[in-house]
């Protein structure tokens, strides 16, 4: 099969430096969703060709995607229209593969329906069309006497009558391909636009005498496209609502399925929950009986069987282990791995560290480039001294320690297997395992001290 995208628009519209098929939803630029859907109606055997027209931005476009993909992009300039990019492709067509025409713009397309439109087409060609009740801007199907295809009319090109047409182009379509070369060649730019139209290959395939198979949408949402902000805000709503969706089929609980943003993949167990204005990026996985509270940001997150992470925290790049108890206002920085049953509680911000079994930060301290084993208790207040101004240093913390309120641990250093370490001690060097370090200066009371008093003015 060939695959054509076209990606070449400017789109004037979004007011934008970003290439139209940059812009996401759900997390991931338009372009990569359509990708998504080709490779899913991709056939097993046979040769296959993505050819990606860009123009606007071309480089951008190129530049996001590369070689990996195994695309090739050619350059629509100047933009002629729909018929014109998709000649810039022919070079790379595979004659005996049929071409399926693809919009990087148009993203909420599904692999069900493209599976359905290739299925129609056989050996002729089929198009993807939809019932509008506000077919304003879109090309017409025309169909003749007895309902068949005849032609499609640009809105700026047809009648009062064509204009009253319901039924309307998607611009989707599978053709055999050295027909399409041959159509494509002969099309011509005498229309109220002066471009090039694909859809002016309807009527020469009907002239042909090649079967031309129309297939509606079942779901109008699935042709809509972004030339705008709003269009784009409008998709991403479906696109959140479809994820929504998805999970609740898979089990999961959310309070509010209008109140969840997924932007990448989740992976959910048995008995999840998910509270209110959660938003979850990248790769997260959530074992079973995990519990999301409300407000909380999930970026590239594994977490562990029965684990609570509750309100207001922020997870990036961390794998929790199970039976957990995180926040409510946390904050996990790239990297941390915490073991089981740890806490990590309000106001304590974690960052490429680990946390053996059973360890607890419970309050309003900073855990950065440690290395903690297990049940040890990191008193209120106490901050891991990372960094001094130039370099990141590490911090040893060896089982069953414990650091007293407002401690500061001066890396690089290491506290020993059952060390304590003394309220308010600002410690930079090693402390010994088993043993109380205090290192503070002596308590002094001054008699004669009087606290100032304002002046008068």
């Amino acid at each position: 099969m060939n695959i054509v995208i076209l990606a070449a628009g400017q789109g004037k519209r979004m007011k934008s430096a970003l290439p139209k098929v940059l812009h996401t939803v759900a997390g991931r630029p338009m372009l990569s969703h359509v990708l998504d859907v080709a490779r899913a109606v991709e056939p097993n055997g046979g040769p296959v060709r993505r050819v990606v027209v860009v123009g606007h931005g071309g480089d951008a476009v190129r530049a996001a995607y590369g070689a990996a993909d195994g695309l090739v992009f050619v350059t629509q300039s100047p933009q002629l229209g729909t018929g014109h990019a998709v000649l810039q492709a022919v070079p790379h067509l595979v004659d005996g593969e049929p071409t399926l025409v693809l919009y990087g713009d148009v993203p909420l397309i599904t692999a069900a329906t493209l599976q359905r439109l290739a299925a129609a087409a056989g050996k002729g060609l089929a198009l993807l069309t939809v019932r509008l009740a506000d077919p304003a801007g879109y090309g017409r199907i025309v169909r003749d006497s007895a309902g068949r295809v005849a032609r499609i009319v640009e809105e700026r090109d047809a009648t009062a009558a064509e204009r009253a047409i319901d039924e309307v182009n998607t611009g989707i379509l599978v053709a055999p391909t050295v027909r399409l070369k041959a159509w494509l060649a002969a099309l011509s730019n005498r229309n109220a636009q002066g471009e090039y139209y694909l859809t002016d290959v309807i009527a020469q395939a009907v002239t042909a005498g090649v079967s031309v198979a129309a297939v509606e949408l079942e779901d109008a949402d699935e042709a809509l496209g972004v030339n705008s902000p709003a269009q784009l805000a409008q998709i991403e709503r479906i696109a959140q609502r479809r994820n929504a969706q998805a999970l609740m089929d898979a089990g999961v609980r959310l309070a509010d399925p209008a109140r969840i943003d997924v932007r990448g993949t989740v992976e959910a167990g048995t008995d999840v929950f998910i509270d209110v204005d959660c938003v979850l990026e990248g790769r997260v996985v959530l074992g079973d009986g995990v519990r999301i509270g409300p407000h909380n940001v999930l970026r590239d997150c594994s977490i562990g069987a029965g684990t609570e992470i509750l309100g207001f925290c922020y997870l990036e790049s961390a794998v929790i282990g199970e039976l957990g108890r995180i926040g409510p206002y946390a904050r996990m920085r790239p990297t941390v791995r915490l073991g089981d049953e740890v806490h990590i509680g309000n106001f304590v911000a974690v960052k490429d560290s680990s946390m053996d079994r059973g360890s607890k930060a419970n309050h309003l301290a900073y855990v950065g480039d440690a290395t903690v084993g297990q049940r040890v208790n990191i008193g209120a207040g106490t901050i891991v001294a990372n960094y001094d101004g130039a370099n990141k240093h590490r911090t040893v913390i060896g089982d069953d320690a414990q650091t007293g309120s407002n401690s500061v641990l001066v890396a690089p250093l290491e506290v020993g297997a059952g060390a304590t370490i003394g309220a308010g001690s600002t410690v930079n060097k090693n402390a010994p395992a088993g043993k109380l370090t205090v290192a503070r200066s002596k308590q002094v009371t001054l008699d004669h001290w009087k606290r100032p008093t304002k002046k008068n003015s």
